[in-house]
């Protein structure tokens, strides 16, 4: 009977343990058909994963948004408060009628902030000779490029629907040219330009207009990041309007990528902080142009200096191939790496938990340069840690899987053909015939093997273009976040042409939309002299270092402003367009301002002297004022936050075991005890 017992009791167990197994694996199943097909589920889901500590600004150091540490970081600059986008015509200006000169077909190549100036450009361009603009084809996102075909060229990017309709009072614009002239064109029969870079409005009058009116079409091509020349003459100047209305309010990205880029912008503030968007801007090409290949090692520095010599044999780069790249630096030549970066933001007093976003399609370097940065601040996420993959596929659309187009090995020789070449190959001993040239395998070699094969750039595969026409998307979400970015901050503001490159575009907009934004523009020269000072002893400054950093980028929130009025404008008028595209609000409490400024008059520039640096005079329409909503803030003086600032004069000075080392003597038992708080906090962290 006890036998019996036991066989009865290891069957139930035996079922009990296979119910336990069918049951998980019924319960796997289920979680991967939701993970699956419940798509919005799963983005509820990610959005709620705490990516970011949930300790908030007004825990970090008792912080509250009228404390003086938190203006000085995120809030305001008090000597634009005054500006506010206006981009509307300020006198007479007739629409577009229905008779116009003919039609223009442009073809636009380059870069995601080479397209953008591009657009605006043709836009005016078509105004001035009152002609019809056919949307415009981008070349980097045509079919030919591997990308999915449910999207035209200007569609894979931006909204055509919303181009158009923006545009109705400004210009003519159609999808297509008509049936006979697509016909003309795809047997080439129409005219065509190469736009010189920056042409100015004579050569379209008098070189382009003629031939539209005889031909009623022509096609334009732009290659070099805009067409027409950025400073216009005096009345000329509704023209610069139009190129604002073009660029802040006609070019509105695809719906799929808008959807993504809030989406990711929400999850950025999930946490109720606000946030850095820097933008390294470390491009091959813009490090080759400004030689900079020795600020990296091995084959990066190789790399660099081939597409250097690649630039000089077409002409784009005028010096030689050999630069002293430690003077560049010191020049303000070369970018600042992340690393300085990191170094300024935590000696201006932003905390080791500050979210920071780095935007950007490619870093060069790779993800290694960006590692000191992410030792110092703790939260550096990037548009792939707040998006699932499956999020960043959709916007691309359905595409082909591309076959491998890589060169196979030479055919085999037939075993006749061998014989016959032996028998009439001459006398013997002969020697050997060279070795038949071995196939290009670059997967084999390294992504880099073509560097010592050819002085030449080798030619893209379909996949790489396929690539290319993908980073469009992605700068086009990075371009959304760093706008709506609390604070912005650029490690180099110039592309592989010398012109201003996406983080100057941003900016730009940042000024338009809201001027007041905290947008930092450093003086590469003055933070790499800065940092030169303390090179034996980088993470280890003294409170007078520390001062002398704060002053100098506080400094250039209001000068690298006016100074880019004279440096960035001339080449690119959408990455500075004040006085404009700006108009004054009528401040009551504007005295007070003035007051305040006046008394700091030595350090400082007073709110008026600014106004008149930026040549804005013209006041906002009466329609403008009432709808902005004027809210009391403290006046209290920017310059005199930093010694009331005592809680961040220390955060140099920690170390892993949480002391206070020297540098700074002269600190008070007051800020002695602030510090000692502040380590409380932040020294088991870090």
């Amino acid at each position: 009977m006890k036998g019996e017992g036991k066989m009865v009791f290891k069957s139930k167990m035996k079922w009990v343990g296979l119910l336990g197994l069918v049951l998980s694996a019924i319960s796997l199943f289920v979680h991967f058909l939701l993970a699956r097909f419940t798509e919005g589920g799963v983005s509820e889901y990610h959005s709620s994963i705490t990516i970011f500590p949930r300790r908030t600004i007004g825990e970090s150091l008792n912080f509250s948004k009228t404390s003086p540490m938190y203006r000085r970081l995120w809030g305001p600059v008090r000597h634009l408060e005054s500006l506010h986008p206006n981009a509307n015509p300020r006198g007479h200006y007739a629409d577009p009628g229905s008779d116009t000169s003919g039609f223009i077909f442009v073809r636009i190549q380059g870069g995601f902030h080479e397209i953008r100036n591009s657009i605006c450009d043709v836009v005016v361009v078509a105004r001035f000779l009152n002609a019809t603009l056919v949307i415009p084809e981008i070349q980097s996102t045509t079919s030919s490029k591997g990308i999915s075909s449910q999207f035209k060229s200007f569609a894979y990017l931006y909204n055509e629907d919303q181009f158009m309709a923006a545009l109705s009072k400004d210009v003519k614009v159609v999808k297509t040219l008509p049936k006979n002239l697509k016909g003309l064109r795809r047997k080439k029969n129409i005219p065509v330009f190469k736009v010189p870079y920056s042409a100015s409005p004579y050569y379209f009058k008098h070189h382009v207009l003629p031939i539209l009116k005889k031909h009623l079409v022509v096609e334009l091509v732009v290659s070099d990041g805009g067409c027409l020349q950025a400073i216009l003459p005096p009345d000329l100047e509704e023209y610069q309007r139009l190129r604002c209305r073009v660029a802040f309010h006609a070019l509105r990205f695809r719906e799929e990528v808008q959807e993504l880029a809030t989406k990711i912008l929400h999850r950025l503030r999930a946490p109720g902080q606000p946030f850095i968007a820097f933008d390294p801007g470390m491009t091959r090409e813009a490090l080759a142009y400004h030689g900079c290949a020795e600020l990296f090692q091995d084959v990066h520095t190789e790399l660099i200096q081939h597409k250097r010599h690649w630039m000089i044999k077409r002409g784009i780069v005028k010096g030689k191939l050999s630069v002293n790249s430690a003077e560049q630096r010191l020049n303000g030549s070369c970018p600042l790496m992340p690393e300085e970066i990191g170094i300024v933001l935590r000696a201006y007093g932003y905390l080791w938990d500050t979210i920071i976003y780095v935007s950007g399609g490619e870093i060069f370097g790779g993800q290694r340069t960006l590692i000191p940065l992410r030792a110092m601040f703790e939260n550096v996420v990037d548009r792939t840690s707040l998006s699932m993959p499956w999020e960043l596929s959709r916007i691309y659309g359905r595409e082909a899987n591309l076959v491998d187009r890589n060169p196979g090995s030479p055919p085999m020789i037939e075993e006749e053909m061998k014989i016959e070449a032996w028998k009439t190959a001459g006398p013997r001993p002969r020697p050997l015939p060279p070795p038949p040239a071995r196939p290009k395998s670059y997967n084999i070699e390294g992504w880099w093997g073509w560097v010592a094969e050819s002085d030449n750039e080798p030619d893209s595969t379909v996949m790489e273009l396929r690539t290319n026409a993908h980073k469009l998307l992605w700068e086009a979400i990075d371009y959304v976040i760093c706008v709506e970015a609390d604070v912005f901050i650029p490690g180099f503001d110039l592309d592989g042409k010398g012109h201003p490159n996406f983080a100057s575009l941003v900016m730009g907009h940042r000024l338009y939309q809201s001027a007041a934004s905290k947008t930092y523009r450093p003086d590469r020269k003055e933070v790499t002299k800065l940092l030169e000072e303390i090179s034996d002893h980088l993470y280890h400054a003294n409170h007078t270092w520390l001062m002398s950093v704060r002053k100098n980028l506080r400094k250039r929130l209001v000068d690298g402003l006016i100074e880019a009025s004279a440096r960035s404008k001339p080449l690119s008028f959408i990455s500075h367009p004040v006085p404009e595209c700006s108009c004054l609000r009528h401040d009551p409490a504007g005295k007070s301002i003035n007051a305040t400024t006046s008394a700091h008059a030595s350090t400082s520039t007073s709110h008026s002297q600014v106004l008149a640096a930026l040549g804005v005079v013209h006041y906002c329409p009466a329609w403008m004022e009432n709808d902005l909503i004027l809210q009391s803030k403290d006046k209290e003086n920017e310059e005199t936050l930093d010694e009331d600032d005592s809680t961040s004069s220390g955060l140099f000075f920690w170390k892993n075991n949480g002391y206070h080392e020297g540098g700074n003597g002269d600190l008070s038992n007051k800020e002695e005890t602030q510090l000692e708080d502040q380590e409380e906090l932040e020294g088991g962290e870090r």
